[in-house]
């Protein structure tokens, strides 16, 4: 039986987006193709058509996950700069929720084990998320990817950390020491540039 491309490519994006959530809740290893496929109601033979393997999916799940979450980035600093974006990244929702949350963070330790074009794929992204928050740092900032990159690995380390952490008291903490320290790297690396001039 043949279905029509609209179906084809609406079940494509079911798969994608349950692959994406499952791979950022559980981790790649350890999501399955059949579990997969059957949440996302469809049989483990409809695979093929839509994907030539694992790793295939694995791309392109990663890419869409990062392009929502450049999506987030984009409505947050329209809300409210980065001082929004930042508590936004380090909540406690965002926290208990890493199926519908950062790729970074869920990922990184088996996105450096995927194939070089996976790993090509999600450097191109966070290149991309990256330059999305330097244009949002003060203009006479002489290095604001610089500065970007070292906002993100503060962010993706304290959100890593909050989640390995056992009980919420600590796991706040470790939240709100990472705003701290990303406002104060904000911060500091403006004045600089203002004291420069």
């Amino acid at each position: 039986m043949r279905y029509d491309k609209g179906r084809k490519d609406a079940s494509r994006g079911r798969i994608m987006e349950v692959a994406a959530d499952r791979f950022r809740s559980d981790g790649i290893a350890a999501s399955g193709i059949a579990k997969i496929m059957s949440e996302a109601g469809l049989t483990n033979g409809a695979f093929y058509p839509h994907f030539e393997s694992k790793a295939a999916l694995v791309r392109e799940a990663v890419a869409a996950a990062l392009e929502h979450q450049s999506e987030q980035i984009r409505e947050a600093l329209a809300l409210g700069g980065l001082t929004t974006a930042v508590d936004a990244y380090l909540s406690a929702e965002h926290r208990d929720n890493p199926g519908h949350g950062c790729a970074s963070a869920a990922l990184l330790p088996e996105i450096a084990r995927e194939s070089s074009e996976t790993r090509q794929f999600y450097t191109e992204r966070l290149l991309a998320q990256v330059r999305q928050v330097a244009t949002e740092l003060s203009p006479s900032i002489e290095d604001p990817e610089k500065v970007a990159f070292g906002i993100f690995s503060t962010l993706i380390g304290a959100l890593q950390l909050s989640r390995a952490v056992e009980g919420t008291e600590l796991s706040d903490r470790v939240l709100a020491a990472g705003k701290d320290a990303t406002r104060k790297l904000i911060q500091l690396c403006q004045d600089e540039a203002r004291n420069e001039m």
